[in-house]
């Protein structure tokens, strides 16, 4: 029994001690003094590539395949130069060798007990992108020096793109259930709720963002109805953002499972899955789309790749009166 106390014990310490060499070693080469040749060659290449024909389909929409509700509510989008900006960052991060290696290894230790978000949240990687400043102010129609009262961000992440919305608002509320993003969040001054706590504050709130969260929660069309609920009557507004095709699976510690509630989206194509959400679940719950959008749902890469890119359908929704 000592023995296996024993080996338990060095085995701890160490984890301790090479993680706290990584952290080192993160400290000292996570700048952009150690890039490998081919993350070099890649950023050159990815300039060009940024105007390309693969990018412009991230943004492509065929109206005529729309419903005829939602045909004239659609906004078309394109690569602006927040965009670029972001995956610049994104393909010269992914050239940071000693970085990539470090964040590999760690979350290769952690994974099967500690959520992806955590572990992006603790190595402070895996920033997402929604849209842009004017890509927000488009479809919100609103002026750049225009003010709301309260904005809540559900799921805020790191809030990076709370960052982008948050200008706009007095207040600025985010939920998160990642500990280590509430870090983040807390770092930025944000106003943090629990995800019971929000719909119970005793206010109501100007806007809230719901971006790429209801394929990841366990109950999409609650989430929907309290969101309702939640918004000031006549002038609230929610934005939310589908990754499509729509596929549910919930993130439980390192697991991924099926949602307790089930959204059922139908339709093969981009087009036909979003006419089915405006018809068949916003209207039946009492929504009306205002606007919709194409866009990119961006992710920081990694060694593998610069950056990773799903395919968002982004709404701004008004409660029906």
């Amino acid at each position: 029994m000592c023995y296996l106390q024993m080996r338990t014990l060095l085995f701890g310490a160490w984890v301790v001690f090479y993680v706290s060499a990584l952290l080192a070693a993160r400290r000292m080469w996570s700048g952009k003094y150690v890039r490998s040749p081919l993350a070099r060659a890649a950023l050159m290449v990815t300039n060009t590539e940024f105007t390309g024909h693969e990018v412009q389909e991230w943004y492509r929409c065929c109206p005529d395949m729309l419903g005829e509700t939602v045909r004239p509510l659609f906004v078309q989008s394109q690569l602006d130069t927040d965009t670029q900006a972001f995956l610049q960052r994104s393909v010269e991060k992914s050239g940071w060798l000693f970085t990539q290696l470090y964040h590999s290894l760690f979350s290769t230790i952690f994974s099967p007990i500690v959520s992806r978000t955590s572990i992006n949240g603790f190595l402070g990687r895996g920033s997402m992108f929604v849209f842009s400043r004017d890509q927000f102010q488009l479809l919100l129609q609103i002026d750049p020096d225009w003010k709301g009262e309260r904005l809540l961000d559900l799921g805020a992440g790191d809030g990076g793109v709370t960052d982008v919305m948050g200008s706009h608002f007095r207040e600025v509320y985010a939920t998160e259930v990642s500990p280590p993003m509430k870090w983040q969040l807390q770092r930025k001054n944000y106003r943090l709720l629990e995800i019971d706590e929000w719909q119970r504050t005793g206010f109501q709130y100007d806007l809230i963002s719901c971006l790429n969260l209801l394929d990841r929660c366990d109950e999409p069309l609650k989430l929907l109805q309290d969101i309702k609920e939640a918004l000031v009557p006549g002038s609230g507004r929610l934005i939310l953002a589908v990754v499509l095709p729509f596929q549910p699976y919930v993130e439980t510690g390192g697991k991924w499972v099926q949602p307790k509630e089930q959204l059922q989206v139908k339709g093969k194509t981009w087009e036909e899955q979003v006419t089915n959400l405006s018809d068949d679940v916003f209207q039946k719950i009492g929504f009306e789309v205002e606007a919709v959008t194409r866009l990119p749902y961006l992710c920081e890469g990694d060694m593998n790749q610069d950056y990773y890119v799903l395919d968002d359908a982004v709404f701004v929704l008004r409660p029906q009166e």
